[in-house]
């Protein structure tokens, strides 16, 4: 199958996934809600386990998508609560600024030059922030004193940084040691469900859970996540075997646009106009770093 028409299918899987996610999260706490989907996302992963060669597995590319999975648990856990906790025509797009974040950390930490073009991507990025953020009477740095001392955008920024060292890690299981998709899925659906699962009995400790008392609509609501969630994973992993991760996460990012709005349209958020205006800057942006 064409590698544009995987990523196509991904975003779409994802953008309907996030409506269903913040649409559960208004009755569900954060971590019953990532259980859940753990659990019904690695039932609907089990067919993959019978396509896999139990001889050919290797230990190394295993024990790096443990390590991997653990961070992708948190990074979900972290988007799960900024959702609940945030509109989601302001949540999303805050996180289309990962590629930003990762061309940032490069220079930082790697050393590798930016280009002209990932300067200007990550200057899009700064604006549709800024944008997003401005209300009506405030100075002009307030907006970035927001962004970072806030509490509810602290989940936004420790996603951000997770789904950096995640998206590097899934680049080197699938380039380097060639870690087939449908053994990556099953593996990481099992790892995510022991993950999840693990938090949450620990969690009991300190908070109570309220999963007894979801209603068959609402459980509903985290079946179709779960199987949107396993759907766009498993496109998107294909779609990078056949093309360069940058195209295929750049055509992902426009889920991020349409559901910010459609979202916030379904759940009657304000400020419509301005924040599809500041999202599309930030999606610009970060596609312009992507195709560098």
């Amino acid at each position: 199958m064409n590698w544009f028409l995987l990523a196509s299918l991904s975003a779409v899987f994802s953008a309907v996934s996030t409506l269903f996610e913040k649409r559960s999260l208004f009755k569900m706490k954060a971590l019953d809600f990532s259980f859940l989907v753990s659990i019904f996302g690695f039932l609907f992963s089990i067919p993959f386990f019978f396509q896999i060669d139990f001889g050919n597995l290797n230990f190394t590319s295993l024990a790096i998508l443990f390590i991997k999975s653990i961070l992708g648990a948190m990074a979900f856990l972290s988007v799960m609560m900024s959702l609940k906790n945030m509109e989601i025509s302001r949540a999303l797009p805050l996180l289309a600024l990962s590629p930003g974040v990762v061309a940032l950390f490069a220079f930082i930490l790697l050393g590798e030059s930016l280009s002209f073009q990932e300067i200007l991507g990550m200057g899009l990025l700064l604006v549709g922030t800024y944008i997003l953020e401005t209300k009506p009477v405030q100075t002009f740095f307030e907006p970035f004193h927001i962004f970072f001392r806030s509490k509810d955008y602290r989940y936004i920024i420790l996603a951000l940084l997770l789904f950096t060292a995640t998206s590097i890690m899934d680049k080197l299981l699938l380039k380097q040691y060639k870690l087939p998709p449908i053994d990556f899925m099953a593996f990481q659906q099992l790892f995510f469900a022991i993950i999840f699962t693990v938090i949450f009995i620990f969690g009991l400790r300190e908070h109570s859970s309220e999963i007894k008392s979801i209603d068959k609509k609402l459980l509903l609501f985290v079946i179709a996540v779960a199987l949107l969630t396993v759907g766009y994973r498993y496109t998107q992993i294909h779609a990078v075997k056949l093309a360069p991760v940058s195209l295929v996460l750049a055509v992902k990012r426009t889920s991020v646009f349409f559901a910010a709005i459609i979202g916030g349209k379904l759940f009657n958020e304000g400020n419509l106009v301005k924040k599809a205006i500041a999202a599309a800057i930030i999606i610009g942006g970060s596609m312009l770093i992507l195709q560098e």
